[in-house]
């Protein structure tokens, strides 16, 4: 075959060539990286057009692999568009779920905890769940040390979800501090003491959009940590 004549005279055969000029502008391309990691369509198209103008006349792409690497980027361009859109959907949707949860500033919400808050002069709210019915349910208050502050008796309860209210008074009848306090829920199951699922009510302070993981947080009065809008079980009627 007959060499391309060119600077410098070269007797290389033209894919030969061709191949050398691939490899120079491969490296000078290299050369230039500005940090871009990303195919993007004008890359791949730009790519697609080089290796058809350059590939082997004697052993040509052949349809079926020109075809797959087409539908495989088709399929990682697609997918790709669709993390966005659903990225874009989900800040949406959490904007949203901010925006109704703000209705909910000042009033008091259900949370699975057995730690409640007293203000000075009221007690604490909570459910308990019952899976049978009890003779006795036997409700303990704890400050956050874990030492009994007083014990009261509910009753004979069948099975389901039940109201606790304690008065915010120690066996004496005294009222206690504001702060945070437990209630304990226990009763006789087969001849054996068990406890129960507590859970008790919260006031809501702010709402937060969380770390953009998508979760709105409520910040509840007397909590350090905020609560998932998610994990709230009721809403208090204003």
């Amino acid at each position: 075959m007959t060499g391309i004549k060119g600077t410098g005279q070269s007797n290389l055969s033209y894919l030969d060539q061709l191949k050398g000029m691939q490899e120079k502008k491969l490296q000078e391309s290299q050369s230039k990286v500005t940090g871009q990691n990303e195919l993007k369509q004008e890359d791949f198209l730009s790519l697609l057009t080089k290796q058809l103008a350059q590939q082997d006349p004697f052993k040509p792409v052949g349809n079926d692999q020109m075809i797959a690497q087409m539908a495989s980027f088709a399929t990682v361009d697609g997918i790709t568009k669709m993390n966005e859109q659903f990225g874009s959907l989900n800040s949406a949707m959490t904007s949203n779920q901010a925006l109704q949860a703000s209705s909910l500033v000042g009033r008091d919400v259900l949370i699975p905890s057995t730690t409640g808050v007293k203000q000075a002069d009221g007690g604490i709210t909570g459910m308990v769940k019952l899976p049978q019915a009890l003779n006795n349910t036997l409700v303990r208050v704890e400050n956050e040390q874990g030492q009994l502050i007083k014990s009261f008796d509910l009753g004979a309860k069948p099975p389901g979800e039940h109201r606790l209210e304690w008065d915010g008074t120690d066996e004496n009848g005294n009222q206690l501090p504001e702060g945070r306090y437990k209630l304990k829920v226990a009763g006789l199951v087969n001849g054996k003491n068990q406890e129960f699922d507590v859970s008790t009510y919260a006031n809501v302070n702010s709402v937060l959009l969380g770390n953009g993981d998508g979760n709105v947080m409520l910040n509840l009065a007397g909590f350090d940590s905020p609560f998932k809008l998610a994990e709230v079980l009721e809403v208090g009627k204003v």
